[in-house]
């Protein structure tokens, strides 16, 4: 690791992004049932912008890279999120809804200026995405 790297602080705080208890207890859930052991964590990304706006998304990950922050409870779970993507999500809250038309994860409170919907559109989606 560079000493840049070794410089950055990497932590996540429930300021910065925070995990509803249903949100949590579903990441839990699905990363126990993954069948892979390099899998370490769940990303959060942000992606696009154009005439949708940004789109926010999860999935899972087997690699953290420098400039990952990190939010990591007491029991080893953890949530990675690139640091451009943080600026992105700042003060966001990522919870688990069940509704009528389906369960999903839902990010309330996103960025308003990037024109951010709230909706996750890897949730459920095949491909790896969380949900």
């Amino acid at each position: 690791m560079s000493a840049t790297a070794a410089a950055f602080d990497n932590r996540l705080t429930d300021q910065q992004i925070k995990l509803t208890p249903p949100a949590m207890e579903q990441m839990r859930r699905l990363l126990g049932q993954v069948d892979d052991d390099a899998v370490e964590a769940v990303r959060v990304f942000v992606s696009g912008g154009g005439c949708g706006g940004m789109t926010y998304g999860m999935t899972f990950t087997d690699q953290r890279s420098p400039y990952d922050c990190v939010l990591e409870d007491d029991d080893g779970f953890r949530l990675y999120v690139d640091s451009v993507a943080v600026n992105y999500l700042q003060g966001v809250e990522i919870d688990f809804v069940d509704r009528p038309m389906g369960a999903s994860f839902v990010f309330n409170n996103v960025f308003q200026a990037t024109g951010g919907t709230g909706s996750c559109k890897a949730c459920g989606a095949s491909g790896g995405g969380c949900g």
